[in-house]
C-alpha cells in the first residue's frame, strides 16, 4: 500500500499550496455565480475525467448557483508525458438537451490548448447553448493553439505538477497540494 506521506517524497516543492487552491477555487466560484446568477438553472459543468474530478467537486460546492454536471472523457496524450496532438474522445457526453445548456467545460491544467479548444468548437457544433472554460491551472508558455480560458485559477511555470487531481501513471491525485515532480520520476 502506498500512502500519501511515502508519494509526498517524490515531490521536488508544492507550487500550490491546500490553502492556496481553497482560494483559487472560492474565486472562480465567485465569478461562476456572478455571470450566471440569471440563468434559471441552465448551466452544465462538464468536467473532462480524470484530472478534474477534485476541482470540479470543490468548485460545485462553492457555486450558489443551481447546476448539473457530468462527464466526458478525452485524452491527447500517448504512453509518455508529451501531447500527442491528436484529440480522442474516449467518453463521449450523451445528452439531448444542449441546446438549452450553458457549459462549463472544467479542467484540471491547460498545456498546449487542443483539448479545452477541440471541445469548445466540438460542443457548439453538437448544440450547446453556450460553451466557457474553466481551468485551475494554465501553462500558456506551452501554448499551441490562440486559446484564452474563460476562467483560470492561476498560471503555472513549465513544470511537471501532480496533485489535487492532477496524476503521473495515475499516482498523485489524492494530494491536497499541488506539487513539482521530481524529474527522476518521470524521466525514468
Amino acid at each position: 500500500m502506498i500512502c500519501k506521506s511515502a508519494l509526498a517524497k517524490d515531490i521536488d516543492h508544492v507550487l500550490v499550496s491546500a490553502e492556496e487552491l481553497d482560494g483559487i477555487v472560492t474565486a472562480i466560484a465567485g465569478e461562476i455565480d456572478r455571470d450566471y446568477g440569471e440563468c434559471g438553472g441552465s448551466l452544465l459543468l462538464l468536467g473532462i475525467l480524470k484530472g478534474s474530478v477534485v476541482f470540479m467537486a470543490d468548485l460545485m460546492k462553492k457555486l450558489t448557483i443551481p447546476v448539473e454536471i457530468d462527464f466526458m472523457k478525452v485524452s491527447s496524450y500517448g504512453k509518455s508525458t508529451e501531447s500527442s496532438g491528436r484529440i480522442n474522445i474516449i467518453l463521449d457526453l450523451q445528452r439531448s438537451d444542449l441546446s438549452s445548456r450553458d457549459i462549463i467545460i472544467v479542467e484540471d491544467i491547460i498545456d498546449s490548448g487542443r483539448t479545452l479548444s477541440y471541445l469548445t468548437e466540438y460542443l457548439k457544433i453538437n448544440g450547446a447553448r453556450s460553451v466557457k472554460t474553466c481551468t485551475l491551472l494554465d501553462k500558456p508558455s506551452r501554448r499551441e493553439v490562440d486559446f484564452v480560458p474563460d476562467y483560470r485559477g492561476r498560471e503555472i511555470p513549465d513544470e511537471f505538477v501532480v496533485g489535487y487531481g492532477l496524476d503521473y501513471a495515475e499516482k498523485y491525485r489524492a494530494l491536497p497540494f499541488v506539487g513539482v515532480l521530481k524529474e527522476e520520476i518521470y524521466a525514468k
